[in-house]
Parts: C-alpha cells; structure tokens; sequence
C-alpha cells in the first residue's frame, strides 16, 4: 500500500473495507458493462446489520449527523463492493452516486446526509472521487435504513 493509495487515505480515517457483503435477494451487488461498474445499492451495515443508530427517518428518529455517518458507512460498503470487483480502488473513477434517504415529507437537508458518501468519496479516491449525484428523499428503505448509496465508476487501469 503506498502512501498517498485509496487504502492509505482511508487507514487515516481510521477506517478499512468490509468484506463484500452478500446479496439478500434477487440481484447481484455489482455489474460490469465494458469499462463500467455499476455497484448496487448499500445500506450502512457493518457485522451483518444496520446499526440502530442508522435505522428510522431523517427528519424523525435519526440526526442530520447519524444520517451523515450511515451515508458514510453505505458509501464505505459501496467502495468494498468496487474492490471486490476490480480488485483495487486505484483503478476506479466516480461517475455517479446516488443517494437515497429515508426521510419525513418535510425534511430539507437530504443534499447534505448524502455529503457523508460524497466526502468520502472524494477524500478516499482523490480527483477520481469527484462524481455526478442525485440525492433523493424517500418514503422507507430496506430494514429501515436511513440512507442507502449506490455508485457508477468507470475502470480506468
């Protein structure tokens, strides 16, 4: 791992891939299409389930900051589905992210829980984390995840 590596940056966050997790249901958790990868979405799961600080709705049960942090945690699983892909996250490039929050009808700060996987994207992967977005608000997530992050990357080594 050299240096300035996005396994290095993320070692100096304190943090490191999970395992790939396993698809729940009839899907697979990434596609491949010539130089695309297009990683499923990710819910913030770390042991095998959603923390309950991570679980309920933005705008609710969950904090702006919790909402960042399970952001940051789905975008972390996001980046550990890519490895497992490609087998180095030096050989990738953000395109896109999306971002899906479970929130109540009134709650305005969805763009910024979604800066929690963009941030991180961006510190992780460098210049090839900036990446187009969208950030949505939505009525429930799987097991009541308050965020869920998926990704496009193009390969480029």
């Amino acid at each position: 791992m050299t240096e300035n590596s996005p396994l290095a940056r993320l070692a100096a966050l304190g943090l490191a891939l999970p395992p790939a997790a396993a698809p729940v249901a009839n899907y697979v958790p990434v596609t491949r299409a010539g130089h695309l990868l297009f990683v499923s979405g990710q819910l913030p799961v770390a042991a095998g389930k959603v923390d309950p600080a991570h679980q309920g709705k933005l705008g609710a049960q969950v904090s702006l900051e919790a909402g960042q942090a399970a952001a940051r945690l789905a975008a972390l699983n996001v980046l550990a589905q890519a490895n497992a892909a490609v087998g180095d996250l030096a050989k990738l490039r953000a395109l896109r992210l999306g971002g899906f929050v479970n929130a109540t009808p009134d709650f305005q700060q969805i763009p910024q829980v979604v800066n929690g996987a963009s941030d991180l994207f961006a510190t992780v992967l460098g210049e090839n984390g900036k990446h187009a977005r969208a950030a949505v608000g939505v009525a429930q997530l799987p097991l009541d995840a308050a965020v869920e992050i998926e990704a496009t990357f193009e390969i480029i080594a």
